[in-house]
């Protein structure tokens, strides 16, 4: 305020005190949601949608290979959008073969299995970490039968065979070097 006093200047302080509130709010809202892991709620559908995520990157780095990486996702009790790295469309082909891997993970009724363990350990049993920044030392790993290990702090079914059929809508760019794809459950 003394600098801008010589330079001929006012400064609105409570002005800016009260916009600067405002911005730690919506900062703060933001924050509490990326930690949600991207989840709208805890209902069950949201919670059979999240672990449907888990199943659908372990099919895309099946098929496509092992570079896809998870680069979002975005699920409400309605959908599920996973965003992931991949330089190229997906052919029709492709898809359909990551739907019927996913929907042959759900029929394995596979048990999702959770533990706590220090973040290095879980990297050493091969345990696939998205946005590791966030976590902490001690992370939760959750294993899918044998075709998905990641670490993750969402909630999960107890077994893949709750989660019913598995059905993808649409897939479509999201950003350079990353495709979107949106999904859903039915009976």
């Amino acid at each position: 305020q003394e600098l801008a006093s010589e330079n001929g200047y006012t400064v609105d302080v409570e002005g800016f005190e009260k916009s600067f509130r405002h911005h730690q709010e919506i900062s703060q809202a933001g924050a509490a949601q990326r930690f949600k892991g991207g989840l709208a709620d805890h209902s069950e559908e949201t919670t059979k949608l999240h672990t449907a995520t888990h199943l659908l990157h372990a099919a895309l780095r099946k098929v496509l290979g092992e570079e896809v990486a998870q680069k979002g996702s975005n699920i409400t009790a309605e959908r599920l959008r996973f965003d992931f790295s991949f330089s190229r469309k997906v052919n029709k082909e492709e898809l359909k073969e990551i739907e019927n891997l996913v929907n042959e993970f759900i029929e394995k009724d596979a048990e999702v299995i959770c533990e706590e363990m220090p973040l290095e350990k879980a990297k050493e049993s091969g345990a696939i970490g998205l946005f590791e920044s966030k976590y902490g030392n001690m992370v939760k790993v959750y294993t899918i039968g044998d075709f998905s290990k990641e670490l993750c702090g969402g909630p999960h079914v107890a077994r893949t065979g709750e989660l019913g059929r598995f059905k993808i809508k649409k897939e479509e760019s999201s950003s350079a070097g990353v495709r979107r794809i949106k999904a859903v459950l039915t009976e």
